[in-house]
């Protein structure tokens, strides 16, 4: 938040929520901000956070608001590694085994008062799973952890550079899950060279292995014998939901394309100020949720949230479409991929079946942090190489057809229908 950056249409700031929460007060905050020092857009990004485009001359000014509204780091240098990404659902989930909002509020203050941990990539990333049914499983992180259930006793499983859905390399007990995380962050600044910013280049001349052996003489670690995943259900949340709170449900509405102008996200603030608890909580699938809304007002804040402007039903075409900026904001984009993603979904049916489709101005794949089961990768205005995922094959999977116009690529699609079940 305190570094904006410059994009074609402007300066960008990232605003890095705790948990993806934000509080109503603070929504308005940055919906005001965004109407009075930049150009009006805000995105809803792929960790769960949110950031203003179009930021000109007023950069003090916009940061300044944002500062006075609680939504900047506990320290100046920890800002840019407070990346920790939990379940939207967090506490209020049906199928959660764990509460991970006290751990999380741990790591975080450690991410932004120890001064070693400030030499972290700002792209180094932690993600805490606390058993919910509402989770990203895909996301690659630097180190994740998960919570199951042994013997009656909860514990977290833990890996490096990859999912929760990976085989883990250890486990720790609960109460020793903040001092892992301080163990696996430190371990991996004592060994990093420079220019290793992610756990993935440590692993390339570091085993798995080795660095067990020597988190182990920090940590506590058990044995997790003969792994199995446990069965796990997840979907994107939009619509309603109860919640493990009786009489509660939690509401979840996608703004298109991730994108919101200050109405829509000030409209969100004032429902769940008045129907919630005063609360939103951002998504890694570009949405959001409205949580402690009563069972008898779901129906109404799904109604209003459409009026707004926001996506309820899953159903909807766009709902299963993401896009980068593109050209429009960004030099390296080749197409005006949110342009061009509005007249995709136009022409896509039979959209239960569908997976995410992912348009991509460059190679980059900014919008997708995990290989989609279908990319367009732009190759110049309007047209794209079609790939769907392949866990064989490297980058965003298997080349289907080169150089499609939008409307060949919706014809395309719509003949070779993606199940579920495929790659």
């Amino acid at each position: 938040m305190l570094r904006v950056v410059q994009a074609l249409d402007g300066g960008i700031c990232r605003i890095k929520l705790d948990g993806g929460s934000l509080r109503a007060d603070q929504a308005v905050a940055v919906a005001d901000a965004a109407r009075r020092y930049a150009g009006g857009v805000i995105e809803a990004t792929n960790r769960a956070n949110l950031q203003i485009r179009g930021i000109g001359q007023q950069t003090p000014a916009l940061i300044e608001s944002l500062l006075a509204a609680g939504l900047g780091p506990t320290t100046a240098l920890g800002d840019d590694v407070r990346n920790l990404m939990l379940s939207p659902s967090a506490g209020i989930d049906q199928d959660m085994l764990i509460d991970t909002r006290p751990l999380a509020r741990q790591i975080l203050n450690s991410l932004q008062t120890h001064p070693r941990f400030h030499e972290l990539s700002a792209k180094f990333a932690v993600q805490l799973d606390g058993g919910e049914s509402v989770a990203m499983l895909e996301h690659p992180h630097d180190l994740w952890l998960s919570a199951i259930e042994r013997n009656g006793e909860a514990l977290l499983v833990f890996g490096l550079a990859g999912c929760p859905v990976d085989t883990p390399v250890g486990a720790v007990l609960l109460g020793d899950g903040h001092r892992l995380v301080v163990a696996v962050l430190e371990l991996f600044l004592e060994l990093a060279r420079p220019d290793q910013t992610r756990m993935r280049h440590l692993l390339a001349e570091h085993s798995r292995p080795s660095l067990l052996q020597t988190l182990a003489g920090r940590v506590p670690l058990l044995d997790i014998g003969q792994w199995q995943a446990p069965a796990r259900r997840s979907g994107l949340p939009i619509g309603s939901f109860p919640q493990r709170q009786e009489g509660l449900m939690y509401v979840g509405a996608m703004p298109p394309l991730g994108r919101l102008d200050p109405t829509m996200l000030k409209g969100a603030a004032e429902l769940c100020a008045t129907l919630g608890d005063a609360s939103l909580r951002l998504t890694p699938w570009q949405s959001l949720l409205l949580p402690n809304i009563r069972h008898q007002d779901a129906a109404l804040v799904i109604q209003q949230l459409q009026a707004l402007g926001f996506l309820v039903d899953p159903r909807q075409a766009l709902c299963s479409v993401v896009a980068c900026t593109g050209s429009a904001g960004c030099a390296k984009g080749l197409a005006d991929t949110k342009g061009d993603a509005r007249q995709l979904a136009a022409r896509l049916h039979d959209l239960t079946e569908r997976q995410q489709v992912h348009l991509s101005g460059c190679p980059r794949s900014c919008a997708c942090a995990h290989t989609a089961p279908v990319t367009l990768l732009a190759t110049g205005t309007g047209h794209y190489d079609l790939y769907f995922r392949d866990a064989a094959l490297p980058g965003f999977g298997a080349l289907q057809a080169r150089n499609l116009t939008i409307e060949a690529a919706g014809a395309w699609l719509d003949a070779r229908p993606r199940s579920p079940l495929d790659a």
